[in-house]
């Protein structure tokens, strides 16, 4: 249980660190490291507003996607400590479980009859289509290297012994970090700072939500940004490291992600709509290469 600890702290501070990060290099000051935390709080405590023409999917949406979300969490190790969920090809339902929430929040845009919000989940349905294969090719490149199929057992096993896995652990790293940008809305793919409706995703699906569902769907965001952090750091981190200097290094390079995340954004405009999955894409392709390169050298 120490892992889902350690990433829940990570996904407390991750928009936080971002955030002063985007405002330093900006020259501001900036919001406090947990100001994500105090908006939560009032969040949570206050009422909804919900719209006539919903259902309840567009209630239970949020409440399957934050379900989804924290048991695809429970599912990966966080460093040397091991996940509180593993089993032989767990990162199947890994990868099923992190759909599950994209779905459900798909519906909960459709359900509330605006095709503004339908334009949203259309793209939505689109770039987590093109980027689902490149999570199953780098997980096969893994199981390839390691003879592993369990999350907990490919990390512990990927890199121990020999540097041939090196190269393919770079490349899957720097995808899962893309991946990261894609799945949560940042720059180049979304902008969530903005609402121009041509070509917002993310942010125009959770347009009608308010109070609590808002809530719970902010920290199933917080939560992913964690989980792909920590696959980030876990795909270039030696396992074969000691403890008491592998635990530190990898708590450094995952709380480096957000603040990556907030120099590339602060240099980088977003991408024209038509390029987006042109751009989503060359993940999948990275994963291809990553994958050849471990067939070769294996």
């Amino acid at each position: 249980m120490l892992s889902v600890l350690f990433i829940v702290a990570v996904a407390g501070i991750f928009y936080g660190i971002l955030g002063r990060t985007r405002s330093l290099l900006s020259g501001r000051k900036g919001h406090k490291l947990l100001q994500p935390i105090f908006n939560l709080r009032l969040l949570l405590r206050k009422g909804e507003v919900i719209s006539v023409s919903t259902s309840f999917i567009f209630q239970a949406a949020p409440v399957i996607a934050f379900t989804a979300t924290v048991m695809a969490m429970l599912m990966l190790p966080f460093g040397k400590f091991g996940a509180a969920i593993s089993f032989s090809g767990d990162f199947v339902l890994f990868a099923c479980l992190l759909a599950l929430s994209r779905f459900a929040m798909i519906l909960g845009a459709l359900d509330t009859a605006s095709s503004f919000e339908g334009m949203g989940a259309s793209r939505e349905a689109l770039y987590g289509m093109l980027i689902e294969p490149a999570f199953f090719v780098l997980t096969g490149t893994f199981v390839l290297l390691t003879g592993n199929d369990s999350m907990s057992e490919i990390f512990t096993m990927l890199h121990s012994g020999s540097f041939n896995s090196i190269i393919p652990g770079l490349l899957a790293s720097f995808a899962f970090f893309l991946m990261l940008l894609v799945e949560t809305g940042r720059l180049p793919v979304d902008d969530p700072r903005t609402h121009l409706e041509l070509t917002m995703i993310h942010e125009v699906m959770i347009l009608d939500y308010s109070g609590f569902d808002l809530a719970l769907i902010h920290i199933s965001t917080m939560i992913k940004s964690a989980v792909y952090s920590s696959l980030t750091v876990l795909c270039i981190l030696p396992a074969s490291l000691h403890f008491a200097i592998y635990m530190p290094v990898f708590v450094i390079l995952v709380l480096a992600v957000p603040v990556t995340v907030g120099f590339f954004e602060s240099f980088r405009a977003r991408n024209r709509l038509q390029r987006n999955p042109s751009y989503v894409l060359t993940v999948t392709v990275m994963a291809i290469i990553a994958f050849i390169t471990a067939a070769v050298i294996r």
